[in-house]
């Protein structure tokens, strides 16, 4: 890299925004399944319980996450990122600290709306000021964080709590993240390109022009975008594949334990994690600028219905074919978080993808949180029925993008 690109400060915010996914997914995405164990241990209460609160985590997140632009402009990028680390340590603190349902229900609202201020659509919005041609390997690689939190901090939670107990792994952890995401804010988030005297890309004015004159479409009134045929299909199509992949990765672990062992399915999961970083990154450095992102879009997609449909085949009993389908439908893990944003990216004026992305990742969060109960009444009535399903709603997510195409 030459000097004048290692100038360029948007490589920094990535590397900050990086870490704050990091901690986002680690602690907001991950952790929940292991804050449901840890309180079912501790209190006896009813599983559909503490399910319940698990569910209203992700809505509640749903509904900040649709209005981060608001916050935004109200407080600024720094100041919401720090406050959402500090709301999403609190809410954990209580879920290791509850004692009656309501403390429960009250913690959960407050981690899951913490957290969104750190997951999809808050990555964007970090990178998008930085970057516009460069922008799918930027978000790639900061989008890779929230992978990368859910390898450390998944079998960290389990460590920390069997050490110290769950109520001390949650400060410990709640302490770390404010404090990192508050130096993160204050030193990288707090700049800005025109502050700098940057241009997005690090490239020159001439060149800045030539992209900012390439808008997409005009600007849509606030109510004609729930009417936009681009919009209504980028926000199904991502839901619906979001919806799958949540779904069939709630029981991925329980179903191959049988025959792999709990050490075994441990390190195939690493491998699907694994396996959604190379898809993400190589999709991010890789995709040229004119390629059609729907149609990639749907081709990641694709990739997890063969996955879905080698595990069916597979039936339990065949190692081979169980890696290759939990491989495959890892591939596409990584992109179905990344590649909407990039899609309204090139389909919508600058002024309107602020408002697109939060709208989309809102919708999907809300669509996802229902994702597990579901999956989990069909895998009561037949278990290989969870992998039919899944590669249904992800043909419908496929069928969805490709009918928004622009014509």
């Amino acid at each position: 890299m030459t000097s004048k690109a290692s100038s360029f400060f948007g490589w920094h915010v990535v590397a900050a925004t990086f870490l704050v996914a990091m901690f986002g997914w680690g602690v907001g995405f991950y952790g929940p399944p292991i804050y449901l164990q840890m309180v079912l241990q501790r209190t006896g209460w009813p599983f559909a319980l503490v399910s319940a609160a698990v569910t209203l985590h992700f809505l509640i997140g749903a509904v900040v996450v649709a209005n981060l632009p608001r916050l935004y402009r109200r407080w600024g990028v720094p100041v919401t990122t720090s406050a959402g680390a500090v709301v999403l340590a609190i809410g954990v603190g209580g879920w290791s600290l509850a004692s009656h349902p309501w403390h429960l229900f009250a913690a959960a609202l407050l981690s899951g709306a913490g957290w969104v201020a750190m997951g999809a659509a808050a990555v964007n919005a970090i990178i998008a000021p930085w970057f516009v041609r460069k922008r799918p390997a930027a978000l790639s690689m900061a989008y890779n964080g929230a992978s990368v939190g859910g390898v450390v901090f998944s079998p960290l939670w389990v460590v920390l709590i069997a050490w110290s107990g769950f109520s001390q792994a949650a400060m410990i952890v709640g302490i770390s993240m404010t404090a990192t995401v508050a130096v993160l804010s204050a030193l990288v988030f707090s700049k800005s390109p025109e502050a700098l005297r940057q241009s997005p890309d690090g490239a020159k004015s001439n060149q800045v022009q030539t992209m900012a004159a390439s808008s997409p479409a005009p600007s849509l009134a606030r109510g004609l975008l729930w009417r936009d045929r681009r919009f209504i299909t980028l926000s199904a199509g991502m839901a619906a594949g979001l919806f799958a992949q949540i779904g069939l990765l709630a029981h991925m672990f329980s179903i191959v334990v049988p025959f792999f062992g709990p050490q075994g399915a441990g390190v195939l999961m690493g491998g699907a994690t694994a396996a959604a970083v190379a898809g993400r990154t190589g999709m991010g450095w890789f995709m040229p600028v004119s390629a059609d992102r729907r149609l990639i879009a749907s081709a990641s997609y694709g990739v997890q219905v063969i996955g879905s449909v080698t595990l069916l085949l597979a039936g339990g009993d065949h190692a081979a074919a169980m890696i290759a389908g939990v491989l495959l439908f890892g591939l596409g893990i990584g992109n179905a978080t990344s590649l909407p944003p990039l899609i309204a990216q090139v389909e919508f004026d600058k002024a309107d993808v602020s408002r697109v992305v939060p709208l989309i990742v809102a919708l999907s969060q809300a669509t996802y949180a229902l994702a597990p109960a579901v999956f989990g009444i069909v895998r009561t009535i037949s278990e290989p029925g969870v992998f039919i399903l899944a590669a249904a709603i992800q043909l419908v997510a496929v069928a969805t993008f490709v009918y928004g195409r622009q014509k």
